[in-house]
């Protein structure tokens, strides 16, 4: 496969608590953290697929792990951070985690997936098979612990999604086309429709705190930038972000009317990451147009690592100056920003509630 066909690789993700299902001595504040989407969040769900879209060479992992893991980054995503501030350990992909193993929740994640089933079928696992995963979850959490231990941690826990981001990106990379044939509202309703199926779907398996990241400002991201003529953002891919995300916010407040007990957080990844790429230096970047790791222009090329079909790329020295590690992806001082924005933020950036008050409620 051409190093082009992997430009469609996008954001292509309580140690004494849920130490493992033979821990009895939980405590009833102890909250999971349930991990679904695509690259912004994949912590190595695509090393267990047949797929070229991985991360599992270096240079990625070298800042943290100091060896590759699957993390689409230098070092720790988004949701390993927001783990880290709930006290959790680093949440495991689904199908790496044993049978009888439980630490703390578990990650759906998969770098390339979409809420379309058909975005890149056949090399990712999509939104509906991630929610099939979490059912198959659920069944083994009740054998393990018993039916009332897995009902509250289902109950409790946050469930941490990013979806979308390939929608998207797939049909401006690949069939320029298509927006002749169906609106960009439409296809926007079309993603919306998808997410909506799978969060009651969440909920009726006794899911009740979604905490949402909306689409960051993906006509920016390297990749995108290098498409366009004079280097800008893309204007096309920048439009579908924004009908997204005034979509995604009014279905939670409708699906907050509608079941009873559902909470949510919807973070503007949008507003943020706009932010940090007009004005680098406010946030310790130096540079925020070109990415870290890659070939050619802005090194949009998808050749991080030399794994993808030309083994030839530039790798910078400082992956923490970069607000992007590589074509389409943050570098791990962005994803910690964006983590640290998501648990205390104010009502401007994350609402109704940031996430250190949605992992607290109870009851709901």
């Amino acid at each position: 496969m051409s190093a082009r066909t992997l430009h469609i690789i996008f954001f292509s993700s309580l140690a004494s608590l849920f130490l493992s299902t033979h821990c009895d001595n939980q405590s009833q504040k102890d909250v999971a953290l349930f991990i679904f989407g695509d690259s912004l969040n994949d912590a190595g769900t695509n090393n267990y697929i047949d797929t070229l879209f991985r991360a599992n060479f270096p240079p990625y992992g070298e800042t943290f792990f100091h060896h590759p893991t699957g993390r689409f980054t230098d070092g720790r995503l988004i949701a390993d951070f927001i783990a880290e501030y709930a006290k959790l350990p680093l949440i495991p992909p689904y199908l790496q985690m044993k049978d009888d193993e439980f630490k703390g929740g578990a990650n759906f994640a998969s770098a390339g997936a979409g809420a379309l089933v058909d975005t890149y079928k056949g090399f990712v696992v999509d939104m509906m098979v991630q929610l099939k995963q979490f059912e198959q979850l659920e069944k083994k959490l009740r054998k393990n612990m018993g039916s009332e231990k897995a009902k509250r941690i289902i109950k409790e826990g946050v469930y941490l999604i990013s979806i979308g981001n390939n929608d998207y990106f797939m049909p401006l990379v690949y069939d320029p086309a298509l927006f002749h044939s169906i609106s960009m509202e439409d296809y926007v309703g079309m993603v919306i429709g998808n997410i909506t199926t799978v969060l009651k779907g969440i909920y009726k398996v006794g899911g009740r705190k979604f905490a949402m990241i909306g689409i960051g400002p993906i006509g920016c991201v390297p990749a995108m930038r290098a498409s366009t003529r004079n280097g800008t953002c893309s204007g096309k891919a920048n439009k579908l972000a924004k009908l997204h995300n005034i979509a995604l916010p009014s279905i939670l407040t409708k699906l907050e009317t509608q079941l009873q007990g559902f909470e949510y957080a919807y973070f503007d990844f949008y507003t943020t990451g706009s932010d940090s790429i007009k004005n680098p230096s406010k946030y310790g970047f130096k540079e925020a147009k070109t990415a870290c790791c890659g070939s050619g222009p802005f090194r949009a090329e998808p050749t991080c690592g030399g794994k993808r079909g030309v083994e030839e790329y530039s790798l910078c020295r400082h992956p923490e100056k970069y607000v992007f590690f590589d074509a389409n992806h943050p570098s791990e001082r962005a994803n910690r920003q964006v983590a640290q924005l998501m648990w205390n933020g104010s009502l401007s950036v994350i609402k109704p509630h940031n996430l250190e008050a949605l992992f607290k409620l109870e009851g709901v």
